[in-house]
C-alpha cells in the first residue's frame, strides 16, 4: 500500500511540475508575440514591455490561443495578417521552449 501511495504522490508532483512548465512556456510565448507586435506598432522600451504584458494577460480570457490572436489582430489591424500572426505565434512557441530549456 505504501508503494502505491508513493507512486501516486510522485505522479501528482510530476503533473504539477509539468503544468507549471507549460504555463511558463505559454506565458513566454505570448510575451515574445507581444514584443513583436509592439515593434510593428512602433512601441519600444517600457511601452513595448507593457504591451507584451497585456498580450500575456489576454491569454487568461478563454482556453486556447484565439484570445491572444484576437487581441493582437485587433491591435495590429492591417499591419499583419491572421496568417502572419499565427506563424509568429508558432515561432514564438519554439523560441520560448528553447529559452526555458536553456535555463
Amino acid at each position: 500500500m505504501n508503494t502505491f501511495t508513493d507512486r501516486e504522490k510522485a505522479f501528482e508532483a510530476k503533473f504539477a511540475q509539468d503544468s507549471e512548465v507549460q504555463f511558463r512556456v505559454y506565458a513566454r510565448r505570448n510575451k515574445i508575440l507581444g514584443l513583436w507586435a509592439a515593434e510593428l506598432l512602433g512601441k519600444d522600451g517600457g511601452e513595448a514591455e507593457n504591451y507584451a504584458k497585456e498580450v500575456v494577460k489576454s491569454d487568461m480570457e478563454e482556453a486556447g490561443d484565439e484570445d491572444v490572436i484576437r487581441k493582437v489582430q485587433g491591435d495590429l489591424g492591417s499591419l499583419a495578417s491572421d496568417a502572419e500572426i499565427r506563424t509568429k505565434l508558432n515561432e514564438a512557441l519554439t523560441q520560448a521552449k528553447k529559452e526555458l530549456a536553456a535555463k
